[in-house]
């Protein structure tokens, strides 16, 4: 528990600073609003990413319906702010949006859960593609046309702060007992129910919390363009936020953070390439994966926990 603690406040130690540089560079002029823009991005794909790996890389189950469950964040908070345009009032959105998309998450998961690999992505992009019909198709989320001019109630300053709470949330949860049973069922599912650990319970758990972080994606993303419509969740949307999870590494959360940062940067550079710029995107991606099929990182994962560990054991052996 010591130990914990002192690994959470070193990685607060870490936000802390990573805020006041930004705060720092935007007052000074070097950040504009282009690369503002580029970290807003990065932040809000992070969120979606750490979510995504949660249920990909910890749990094992291979899901293709994210954008969905970004989608009832988005609208939520896209629908709620257009009558409480207050900061209290994007905050009440994003909560109802998160619940929303639990719920949705356990009756799209109690029967697909069962399923594996390929069969489970087709009945989860299915499930998304359901719920992207549905906003289309209702007036209160004003059909295909979506929504404009929603309230600009979202900075820099909230995707980061959120970023960084939905992070250590994920990580503390995947360092839990629960993170434990999730990796478990992974590994073996059928030694694990032996071992007299609910499969399904842990299966549901981990979708269920990865719906809830794509729901404040979404809320961010809706608060900060200030327009949404069906057509941005559709499941290019969700195979997206699938290849900063694979390029980074599967299982890696320093990964999803490397490639979140690679691809945010990449994409922000080729803006000038016109058309040709999506075969460029596409041809460096093809050639990390070639160099790299596990991933910038693979599974490798940044830990405070090993550091302070071989810091506190160089010290014994020097003291000796």
């Amino acid at each position: 528990m010591k130990a914990n603690l002192k690994t959470n406040m070193a990685w607060l130690g870490v936000m802390v600073i990573g805020f006041v540089v930004i705060d720092g560079l935007e007052l000074m002029g070097v950040i504009n609003s282009f690369i503002e823009n580029m970290l807003v991005t990065i932040g809000i794909n992070v969120i979606l990413a750490v979510g995504l790996n949660l249920i990909i890389g910890f749990a094992g189950q291979f899901s293709l319906g994210h954008a969905g469950f970004m989608a009832i964040g988005a609208y939520a908070t896209g629908i709620m702010t257009q009558t409480m345009a207050t900061p209290a009032g994007f905050y009440l959105s994003m909560i109802v949006g998160m619940v929303i998309a639990m719920v949705a998450a356990v009756i799209v998961g109690i029967p697909t859960l069962r399923l594996r690999g390929d069969y489970l992505a087709i009945a989860t992009m299915g499930a998304a593609e359901i719920i992207r019909i549905l906003i289309n198709n209702l007036k209160i989320t004003n059909g295909a046309a979506g929504l404009i001019n929603i309230p600009a109630l979202a900075s820099w300053a909230t995707v980061y702060v959120l970023m960084c709470l939905t992070t250590i949330i994920t990580v503390n949860f995947i360092h839990s007992r629960g993170g434990r049973a999730v990796m478990a069922v992974r590994d073996d599912e059928l030694a694990a129910g032996a071992m007299g650990i609910n499969t399904t319970r842990w299966k549901l758990a981990a979708f269920v919390f990865g719906a809830a972080t794509a729901a404040i994606g979404g809320s961010l993303h809706a608060a900060y363009i200030q327009t949404i419509a069906p057509g941005d969740f559709n499941i290019m949307a969700s195979i997206a936020i699938l290849i900063i999870v694979v390029l980074g590494g599967v299982g890696s959360i320093t990964g999803t953070f490397v490639a979140a940062i690679v691809l945010g940067a990449l994409d922000t550079i080729l803006q000038n390439f016109g058309t040709i710029r999506m075969i460029i995107y596409s041809l460096a991606l093809i050639l990390i994966m070639i160099f790299k099929p596990a991933g910038l990182l693979g599974t490798w994962e940044f830990s405070f926990t090993r550091l302070f560990r071989r810091r506190s054991t160089k010290e014994a052996v020097n003291h000796e």
